[in-house]
């Protein structure tokens, strides 16, 4: 709601039907494809957290279709332990097994909370994922592949990244990383904030207009 005072907001999320094997450049030209159509020139492309994924391979890929970028707890690859943990979650719901408590570790910043936090993931599984997850699954395993450090410079739009500096899905050298690989970049990192809080700071949304709406 406080980025629509400014702007029209279009809330865009992945096309059903991912077909195993589906690349994040796959995913990135169906949304460049439905760009172009909709709106027939670049546009300001906010990705958050796996959106962010897309986002930066959209703009690498199609630089035409993006105006600015802003990354929300998001970075050119996931962090170790996400990239662990989302690939044990994705093995066990393919397998139809649950598997929400092996997120736990990314979820809260110290071991001790995810390991209170674990049991009650585990005993919520069946209501956080969908009655179908083939999709979801689709979608990680792509994620998973995901990795555009070589590539940093090939994204040419002006890009902010904003991070939070508890975030434990991604890391600050991959945050800082992607700001200073991409060709015009820049940092804004949240102090004592972690993955999810990133997009509810305060600062958020007058971070994200000053830049979109900077000459």
């Amino acid at each position: 709601m406080p980025l629509a005072r400014h702007f029209r907001v279009y809330a865009v999320g992945r096309a059903p039907g991912v077909r195993p094997g589906t690349t994040m450049p796959d995913i990135a030209e169906q949304h460049a494809d439905a760009l172009r159509t909709e709106f027939g020139g670049p546009v300001d492309v906010l990705g958050i957290s796996s959106g962010g994924s897309v986002a930066l391979q959209l703009a690498a890929d199609h630089p035409g279709a993006v105006r600015r970028l802003v990354l929300a707890g998001a970075g050119y690859r996931l962090g170790p332990a996400a990239r662990a943990a989302q690939l044990r979650y994705v093995e066990a719901v393919a397998a139809g097994r649950r598997g929400a408590h092996f997120l736990a570790p990314v979820k809260v910043a110290s071991p001790l909370g995810a390991r209170l936090l674990a049991p009650v993931m585990w005993l919520l599984d069946p209501l956080s994922r969908p009655a179908d997850p083939s999709d979801m699954v689709a979608f990680a395993r792509a994620e998973d592949a995901f990795d555009l450090e070589d590539r940093l410079g090939d994204v040419t739009p002006p890009t902010l990244v904003i991070a939070g500096e508890r975030d434990r899905v991604y890391t600050p050298e991959i945050f800082r990383r992607t700001a200073d690989g991409v060709r015009d970049g820049r940092l804004v990192c949240y102090p004592r904030t972690g993955h999810g809080g990133t997009i509810t700071h305060r600062r958020f949304a007058d971070d994200v207009t000053r830049f979109l709406l900077a000459p």
